[in-house]
């Protein structure tokens, strides 16, 4: 069902909104792929962020709700309804305590933990995206992950906004709750740190950072690493025989290892391609398109499970497609 001029009309009465119609979503994902919604809506206040949803679930037409856009996958063909952001980006601290809203960009959260000295995310510099995307997908690097530091998480459940602690939120290996219950929007989140002295803090953090930049330059349209890595525990008898020692890191074995042994390294798909150097590192050359990059992601699941059985599992997420993506 088309949005309706009466529903756009109830949206533009809501505070602190901006409403944008036929907004390319291309702008907001980190491929730079995808075409128009009908409607966009980018929201910073809670208030009107949970009204925006009412307005939109009794407008009759499609509607979802998306992040940084940093793991996104959009449809060539746009959204065919109602698109919402929260971009409330407030951060705060208070003693070893930093509040973050979900819109706030995860750098300027790292940024501000290193300024106020202290230790715990600093290892997260560089990786593109939001505070809530990262509470979402439990993000993380260099041996830690959001799990570790935080402490409560603030969010909308589709009645009421509720607030739970780390245990709730069922963290494991890029997994939260939250991505067992998509309805579910996070508002904000409380992290409790260490602390640290942050001139210490931010050398380990820029030189991570110089790291980050070889594998993946800021001008380079893609979304990171593809697919999750294994747990090796998780993986069958036959395929942990399989896997060298030395590529073993912290219990899991990088899916680069099984992109490498099936030739992924290089792979094109029209303006779409497979780093030389990074087996799990996909983007846009230019001119790419979301079919050519759901082509090659399946190409790879496909020959990945050929060979050893597995079913690579994608870290992105999609947007305007059947069935979540599925191909």
């Amino acid at each position: 069902m088309p949005v309706r001029p009466e529903t756009i009309e109830r949206f533009s009465s809501l505070s602190n909104v901006a409403i944008s119609q036929g907004a390319l979503l291309s702008r907001h994902t980190r491929f730079g792929i995808g075409g128009p919604a009908d409607v966009l809506l980018e929201i910073s206040e809670e208030a009107s962020f949970i009204q925006a949803i009412g307005i939109s679930k009794s407008s009759g037409a499609a509607y979802t709700v998306i992040g940084g856009g940093t793991n996104l996958i959009v449809s060539d063909a746009g959204f065919a309804g109602i698109v919402l952001r929260f971009t409330g980006a407030a951060i705060a601290s208070n003693g070893m305590v930093i509040g973050a809203q979900a819109g706030a960009e995860l750098q300027a959260l790292v940024d501000h933990s290193i300024a106020s000295g202290l230790r715990g995310i600093e290892t997260m510099t560089g990786i593109p995206g939001s505070v809530g995307a990262a509470v979402y997908g439990n993000a993380g690097a260099y041996g830690h992950s959001m799990h570790e530091s935080v402490r409560s998480v603030r969010f909308f459940d589709g009645t009421v906004i509720r607030t739970i602690g780390n245990a709730e939120c069922e963290f494991r290996y890029r997994e939260s709750v939250f991505k067992q219950h998509k309805d579910w929007i996070i508002f904000s989140t409380e992290l409790v740190l260490d602390r640290g002295v942050s001139e210490e803090l931010r050398k380990t953090a820029d030189e991570i950072f110089q790291v980050r930049l070889a594998k993946y330059p800021a001008d380079m349209k893609c979304a990171g690493s593809i697919f999750k890595n294994l747990v090796l525990a998780e993986l069958a008898e036959t395929v942990q025989r399989q896997v060298p020692a030395q590529v073993i890191r912290e219990g899991k074995v990088p899916s680069a290892y099984f992109l490498e042994q099936v030739g992924a390294k290089g792979v094109r798909n029209g303006g779409i391609r497979v780093a030389d150097y990074h087996a799990n590192l996909i983007y846009n050359e230019g001119g790419g398109t979301a079919a050519e990059l759901r082509e090659i992601i399946h190409d790879l699941k496909s020959r990945v499970r050929a060979r050893f059985g597995l079913e690579l599992e994608e870290e992105v997420q999609y947007v305007g497609f059947a069935a979540n993506g599925a191909v």
